[in-house]
């Protein structure tokens, strides 16, 4: 038998995650629909366009055409405020998920390499105050891979680290 409150918990996070995707699919439906209307909206546009220029180039050939054109006009009025009204809606309703930025992680060299340790020298006083009572709290270890012919070595690079016991800077 399973905990009930183990069961609870699952349940509860079975339906945020349910309630996430549902979110998540409104969120691309209201940005599908102001495509659509943005897209229909420049269809208008274009038959307009192109019965102005058809206008221009042949003139008045009957009645008909003005009314065409005018009716056109209304349409495209009523496309572009539908698709501005849709693209408000998107931008409500999309939600930007927060993500945390994780450093990339390098796998470290074979243990098997033979390895070359080169200790950069560290000071030997304070460089704020210049006490020479400074004690070692730890260093950084850079690895670099290095190939010498028909052969690999990694070199260590140690950057130790120093704190003053005067005025506990660390350098």
């Amino acid at each position: 038998m399973s905990d009930p409150a183990f069961e609870i918990e699952r349940l509860r996070a079975a339906l945020a995650a349910a309630e996430d995707r549902a979110s998540s699919a409104e969120a691309k439906l209201a940005q599908a629909r102001a495509v659509v209307s943005t897209s229909e909206a420049m269809i208008a546009g274009l038959k307009l366009e192109i019965a102005l220029l058809k206008l221009e180039q042949y003139g008045h050939s009957a009645e008909r055409t003005a009314r065409l054109i005018d009716q056109l006009e209304l349409q495209l009025e009523e496309l572009v405020t539908d698709a501005a009204e849709d693209a408000a809606r998107a931008e409500k309703t999309t939600k930007v998920a927060a993500f945390e930025r994780r450093k990339p992680v390098k796998k470290p060299f074979p243990q098997h390499l033979p390895r070359e340790r080169v200790v950069v020298p560290a000071q030997t006083c304070c460089t704020c105050c210049g006490s020479d009572r400074i004690v070692k709290m730890g260093e950084d270890v850079t690895e670099t891979l290095e190939v010498v012919p028909r052969q690999w070595k990694v070199i260590q690079t140690v950057r130790e680290k120093f704190t003053c016991r005067a005025c506990e800077k660390i350098s």
